[in-house]
């Protein structure tokens, strides 16, 4: 499918631009136009001669070149002539931001298969509908409208909901986290999870993927795409909808019919896709990603000064598919040394509740040295006899020498 120029439009119509307070036709105009978006950007509205400045086109037919990427808010019953308007001159793709359509029951499922036909007999690649947009900072392109840019980044975030899109949005905002892509999927036409890894996969500025998912329209293309992308690109999913209840409002949301969720669970497996659980797992998974390299193999050492968050990483950690790193005598004779008789020398390295800044900076760089470990979470437990703050110390001093991913 032609992705690209919805992702790397030279030039954008936007349907239903105004300066209506409150409208979304408002916001996703001035997000395109403020961007840092270079090409041209016409606004198109039968009401208006005029938006913000620039001159208004009545119709797409009467623009001074046929724009690459056309996106659409305005009211559902006009969407399917802008797109067969859109078809006839031959644009790139469209992003539909409007909703009511399969989600909005019977009349809206007529109109989503009347679209989708448009669609097709134009071979119209299609955003949406019912999304929130997307946005792609290496092009300054903010074809949203969410009240948050993206910065640049490695991460492509994928989302099935406008809503948590806009929260990522703001959370990366305020932690400095940047995407390669930010894409809102909406009901998803013709353009879905398979195409959008296909092409992400193929991004040299992605080099991870987070998915919010709901449903699945297409299973094979989905497993297709990221088996052979997941080895290379780390794929995250939250999928949603694991009750009666969650699938019952996935329909309402999306119209989209949920399915199993074990079936999901075994589907991600098989694909090598990582599954969390909730909204705050993809937040520390998108931090993690963008601020740490990515570990060789799955060993993983763990030092904490505390038995009990021990065991609970080791027991998630195996959950998940990970081992931990079996330290070598070297490392383990070299601890013997530096460590006080009660500390285990095993992995997990148990350093003992009144572990001082000093033990926990000689277990760090002892074990950190293993070769056997490909990364490494630190457990600190807060206590009255260590400041936490000069451990900290210690772990940022060694992620600046570190070539491998340190969590804490």
């Amino acid at each position: 499918m032609r992705l690209r120029k919805i992702f790397e439009p030279k030039s954008i119509a936007i349907v239903g631009a105004t300066e209506r307070a409150g409208a979304v036709g408002r916001a996703v105009y001035q997000n395109v136009t403020k961007g840092g978006f270079k090409g041209p950007v016409y606004p198109v509205n039968l009401k208006h001669r005029t938006v913000f400045g620039a001159r208004c086109y009545a119709y797409l037919s009467r623009l001074p070149e046929v724009p690459d990427l056309v996106v659409i808010s305005t009211p559902r019953q006009s969407v399917i002539t802008i797109v067969e308007q859109a078809g006839k001159l031959g644009v790139g793709g469209l992003i539909i931001l409007t909703a009511g359509f399969k989600e909005a029951g019977t009349e809206g499922k007529r109109l989503q298969r009347e679209l989708l036909r448009a669609a097709t007999k134009y071979k119209l690649p299609i955003g949406g509908p019912n999304c929130l947009g997307l946005i792609h900072p290496y092009v300054g392109l903010n074809a949203t409208f969410a009240g948050k840019n993206a910065r640049q980044g490695r991460i492509a975030f994928i989302s099935q909901s406008g809503a948590l899109g806009s929260s990522i949005l703001d959370w990366a905002d305020d932690q400095q986290v940047g995407f390669s892509y930010f894409v809102s999927v909406g009901d998803m036409l013709n353009v879905d999870y398979g195409d959008l890894i296909d092409y992400l996969g193929m991004d040299s500025h992605t080099s991870s993927i987070l998915i919010y998912m709901e449903s699945l329209n297409n299973a094979r293309k989905f497993m297709s795409a990221a088996q052979a992308f997941a080895r290379r690109k780390p794929i995250i999913v939250l999928k949603s909808g694991k009750s009666s209840e969650g699938a019952q409002a996935t329909r309402s949301h999306t119209g989209a019919l949920a399915g199993n969720d074990s079936a999901y669970d075994a589907a991600f497996q098989r694909a090598g896709i990582v599954r969390v659980r909730t909204v705050a797992e993809l937040f520390n998974c998108a931090r993690a990603l963008a601020t740490q390299s990515r570990p060789e193999n799955n060993q993983l050492l763990i030092i904490t000064n505390a038995g009990g968050p021990g065991v609970l990483a080791t027991d998630r950690l195996i959950e998940q598919g990970g081992k931990l790193a079996t330290l070598s005598k070297t490392t383990v004779s070299t601890l013997d040394e530096a460590l006080p008789r009660h500390c285990s020398r095993n992995n997990p390295i148990d350093l003992r509740g009144d572990a001082s800044t000093n033990l926990f900076q000689q277990a760090l760089e002892i074990a950190s040295k293993d070769p056997a470990a490909d990364g490494l979470l630190v457990i600190f437990a807060p206590q009255g006899v260590t400041d936490s703050a000069s451990v900290a110390d210690q772990v940022v001093h060694l992620n600046r020498h570190y070539h491998k991913p340190i969590l804490a």
